[in-house]
């Protein structure tokens, strides 16, 4: 059950807005189409003012005791569901519950100000030459600096700095403590807490006297309803712009390196580390801990199995894994042969022994 101070009782859904949004395959039950849903739950939780899901037979046990008011479920489930339980047959129980719940919790969607208030806060900096349009909330110990332009409906939180000359579009979120230079933002964009945007990139040429530093004169874009993750990285370009596109998700800890430029609607798990001047294309999946060597291409719709290290350019639409990665079904032949070897092994040791 979620805590109503941090996340206040919605307004209720009848059982009958909530079977048309979803567009439940079967009619409701005699009477069920006036009962009032006011919240979400996992089905060991709810109550009879909750909707819960269940997708996979491993929680037919939890389906059988739940005390959901209603629940989302694929056709195959629905006898296992309890007289008390409202069945709602859909094809994605998952996705239908994701949409019932933003539906509820609309405003869990975009983190807003920590201080729960509006306009300049006292104790914000905000630069005389900066350009806020109205309604745009900025809390105590953040810093705007000169030049920047922020959109109507943005929301910058306690302790950010957003460097001179940064653009923020409309309806963007900056997490606290979060830092932007050199960067250009698009409309509806989440930076979580403690992000680092726009920083220098690691470039250095070698010499007798030691290293030199290149100068990095390009800038990070990220296109509308870009989410970048807590603490993650991302590095200006040194020639060309790091470009994160439209509606690509960044999970926490990750490292982008200058001159990336990674696609739409792309996912990048936690811990993942993408090299210098890396390209990606859409729809791209990085599993957690993958690395991505410098000036490799990976094509539209791969996925790159977690803890992988990618050192060759990747084809569109394939699914690679390993360290380094290779075709998947290339790793799965390794790894057998590997423990097929270790097999072998041991079994000889054991003749050994045994003499």
């Amino acid at each position: 059950m979620n805590d109503p101070f941090f996340h206040p009782v919605p307004a209720p859904l009848s059982l009958a807005d909530i079977a048309s949004l979803v567009s439940a395959a079967q009619p409701l039950p005699a009477g069920a189409a006036a009962v009032r849903i006011s919240g979400v739950a996992a089905l060991d939780a709810a109550g009879p003012a909750d909707l819960a899901f269940m997708d996979g037979a491993r929680h037919v046990a939890a389906l059988r005791e739940t005390r959901a008011g209603a629940c989302l479920i694929s056709e195959r489930f629905a006898p296992h569901v309890p007289a008390t339980t409202v069945a709602l047959i859909v094809a994605k129980p998952h996705g239908a519950f994701v949409a019932v719940t933003r539906q509820l919790y609309a405003g869990s969607l975009q983190p807003g100000s920590i201080f729960g208030q509006s306009g300049v806060a006292a104790g914000a900096m905000v630069h005389p030459q900066a350009r806020l349009e109205a309604e745009v909330t900025v809390d105590p110990g953040a810093v705007v600096g000169a030049w920047a332009e922020i959109g109507s409906g943005t929301v910058v939180a306690a302790g950010a700095v957003i460097g001179q000359g940064v653009r923020i579009g409309r309806h963007c979120s900056i997490g606290a403590g979060a830092t932007l230079q050199h960067a250009l933002v698009g409309d509806r964009v989440i930076i979580h807490p403690g992000a680092r945007i726009g920083q220098d990139g690691f470039g250095y040429v070698g010499g007798a006297r030691g290293h030199a530093k290149i100068p990095q004169i390009a800038r990070v874009i990220l296109q509308d309803d870009v989410e970048i993750g807590a603490s993650t990285t991302i590095d200006r370009g040194g020639l060309r712009d790091t470009v994160i596109g439209e509606g690509t998700k960044i999970d926490n800890l990750v490292q982008i390196a200058h001159n990336v430029v990674i696609g739409r609607h792309c996912i990048i798990v936690s811990q993942a580390g993408i090299a210098g001047s890396a390209t990606l294309g859409d729809f791209v999946m990085l599993g957690g801990q993958v690395g991505v060597i410098g000036h490799v291409q990976i094509g539209d719709g791969a996925r790159i199995a977690a803890t992988s290290n990618v050192k060759d350019d990747v084809p569109p639409g394939v699914e690679w894994g390993g360290s380094p990665a290779k075709p998947m079904r290339d790793w799965f032949r390794e790894v057998m042969a590997v423990q097929r070897l270790g097999r072998g092994e041991n079994g000889r040791r054991g003749e050994d022994k045994g003499q």
